[in-house]
């Protein structure tokens, strides 16, 4: 394993377990008040807040297979293979460290992370002397 190959490898863990985290502490600290929210409103069906929920995750969730696929890539794909994954999972880790730092506008472990990741995933995809990736 190639250094590119470890620098993907090392931001797709990063940004899968920013993932894992994200997605303990939105279900924890906004998704409980949204039920409470919903509980005591009773405006909002069912189905509406199912679907409220789910896509609250999204982002972890997007995150998580973003980093899973980083390493998958990194140890089993070819060069074309890995510069199409590390572009689709840079371009989610880039957007949330840009929401991220957008909404605390200060430091914070999300974006600072996030950004770890992407960076990774930059200098993976850098092409070497050799021309692999």
């Amino acid at each position: 394993m190639d250094w590119h190959s470890i620098a993907l490898t090392a931001g797709g863990a990063i940004g899968g377990g920013t993932a894992v985290v994200h997605g303990i502490l939105m279900q924890r600290l906004i998704i409980r008040q949204i039920d409470a929210v919903f509980v005591a409103d009773g405006r909002i069906s069912a189905p509406m807040q199912r679907l409220l929920k789910l896509l609250l995750h999204f982002t972890s969730f997007n995150w998580l297979l973003s980093g899973l696929a980083l390493i998958v890539a990194a140890i089993w794909f070819e060069q074309s293979a890995k510069l199409a994954t590390g572009l689709l999972a840079g371009s989610s880790f880039l957007y949330g460290t840009v929401i991220s730092l957008w909404v605390t506008r200060r430091l914070h472990p999300s974006w600072i992370l996030l950004a770890v990741a992407f960076i990774l995933i930059v200098l993976g995809l850098i092409p070497g002397t050799d021309g692999s990736v």
